[in-house]
Order: C-alpha cells, then sequence, then structure tokens
C-alpha cells in the first residue's frame, strides 16, 4: 500500500511539476537519493546468449508459439516495447495499414493506466509483416470486451480497448505473461537452463533460461543495432535510441554500446583502404 500510495503521489506531483504548479517532485528525489549508490556500482556488460537471447534462441522461441500469448511475445521480440507498454496497448494505437505502434501509455504494476515512462517514451515504432499480419488475425480473436477505466470519482471516463488484455478485457497481469506466456515458449523450444535437479524419474529438471520479458527487449537492441549482413538492421545509436524511447542517447551507449561493430577489423580496413586508394 505505500508503494502504491507514493507511485500515485509521484505521478500527481510530476503533473502538477510540468504545469508549473511545483518545483519539485520530492517523490522522486527520495526515491533517486535512495537508489543513488546502485546507480554507482559497475554494472556488467550485457552479454549474448547470458541476458541477451541469441538469433537461434529466438527463432526458437517465435516458433514454439501458441495461442494467446503468440502476438503478444512476437510484439515484444519485433518493437521492443516495455512490458508496460505492452499490457496498456490500445488498438486505437496500432496502424496496420502503416505498419506502425504508437506508444502513448501504459500499465504500471499496479495494473493501472497512464502515461509512459517519459517524454522520450512517447514515441512511434514500426512492426515488420511478420508482427501486422498476426496482429490483424489476433484483432478478430482478442477479447472485444470494452472495458472502461474507472476514474477518481469512481464513475468510467474512458473505454480501454486494449490489444492484449485478459479474458475479461482488463489490463493482463505481468506475472501471467511471464509464467504462462514466455517461460513456457522459451521451454517447448529448448531454450532452457539445467538446475542441476533431478526429478521423480531421475531427468534432469530445466527452467526457462531468461526470466523476464527485458530480455526480448535487449534482443530487439541487439537486433536493431547488428549489421544487415548479420541479420541485423544496422541502425545508428540515435535511432536505436529513439526506438527503445531512452530518455538520453548516453543510457542506450551505456548500455548497448558495446554491441555496435566496431568498424576496424581486417576486413572492413581493407576494404576502406581499397576504396579510398582507387
Amino acid at each position: 500500500m505505500i508503494k502504491k500510495a507514493l507511485v500515485a503521489l509521484s505521478s500527481v506531483l510530476s503533473d502538477a511539476q510540468e504545469g508549473g504548479l511545483v518545483v519539485r517532485n520530492v517523490v522522486r528525489d527520495l526515491w533517486t537519493r535512495r537508489t543513488r549508490p546502485d546507480k554507482k556500482r559497475h554494472r556488467a556488460r550485457l552479454q549474448v546468449g547470458v541476458d541477451i537471447p541469441s538469433r537461434e534462441e529466438v527463432k526458437a522461441v517465435v516458433g514454439a508459439l501458441r495461442g494467446r500469448w503468440r502476438p503478444l511475445l512476437l510484439t515484444a521480440i519485433f518493437t521492443g516495447l516495455r512490458a508496460s507498454e505492452l499490457r496498456g496497448l490500445r488498438w486505437s494505437d496500432v496502424d496496420l495499414d502503416k505498419t506502425e505502434i504508437h506508444v502513448r501509455q501504459r500499465a504500471d504494476r499496479f495494473n493501472d493506466i497512464g502515461r509512459p515512462k517519459s517524454e522520450t517514451s512517447e514515441r512511434t515504432v514500426p512492426i515488420p509483416p511478420l508482427v501486422v499480419n498476426t496482429l490483424r488475425e489476433w484483432k478478430l480473436a482478442c477479447p472485444r470486451r470494452a472495458t472502461k477505466e474507472i476514474g477518481p470519482d469512481g464513475e468510467p471516463v474512458k473505454e480501454l480497448h486494449l490489444v492484449f488484455p485478459n479474458g475479461q478485457g482488463k489490463v493482463e497481469v505481468i506475472g501471467n505473461i511471464v509464467k504462462r506466456g514466455l517461460q513456457p515458449a522459451m521451454i517447448a523450444g529448448g531454450v532452457v537452463r539445467d538446475t542441476g535437479e533431478k526429478d521423480a524419474e531421475g531427468k534432469p529438471v530445466v527452467v526457462a533460461k531468461y526470466s523476464g520479458m527485458h530480455a526480448l527487449r535487449h534482443f530487439y537492441a541487439s537486433w536493431c543495432i547488428n549489421r544487415p549482413t548479420d541479420g541485423g538492421l544496422g541502425l545508428p545509436i540515435k535511432v536505436v535510441q529513439e526506438r527503445l524511447g531512452h530518455s538520453s542517447i548516453m543510457l542506450t551507449s551505456d548500455r548497448y554500446g558495446h554491441l555496435f561493430p566496431r568498424g576496424d577489423d581486417a576486413d572492413e580496413m581493407a576494404a576502406a583502404e581499397r576504396s579510398l586508394l582507387s
């Protein structure tokens, strides 16, 4: 209850700050002071196959996706949207004709709909044909119940029309997505790790290799960064920042900068030399 009250108070103060009614968001300042020591700790580089699913692992997961989780997880893999953004995504923000998604809201940890994480989180992300076709099919099967969001006075203020709702048309719980969607798909696709334990029949006990949805966001970042010859998009770091909705290019660089091609390997240097001197 304390956390929920602080989240709500921080949102109110944030809106008031943007409107010039208050100078500081004291709740956010409090959280910053509490977390600052952790932010100063050295953060190990993200590694493909450890923190970031490899291309082969993602292919295996895509091949294992079934049912209502397939459109959600495909969208996560090929757009890099945060789990909160996927849970708050409305059909009105999905343009299948222009093949793009507009991120304009999110669902927080308490399943409350609100504005995205930051101004830069509000963005437009292109979607590939596989996701477009999957969403077209899912739109016909998606629960059509238009759940109304309840305002502070207890009255409905607007209809949600969520893209990935639960069976009642309400915001899906993140735990269900992970435990019933992501992890079973990884296990079915063989993207697992051995726990070192044995079951009653003496067989190894395995679990999903990657525990949360953020691993798919990491993969999307690496896919944007990788060269086209390696199956990636080869995008510049500024575009990657915009696609991910990061608050600064420094954040993108700190987290994924080591994944960008160095451009100084022998073959590339030889080709550059020939081009310069020819």
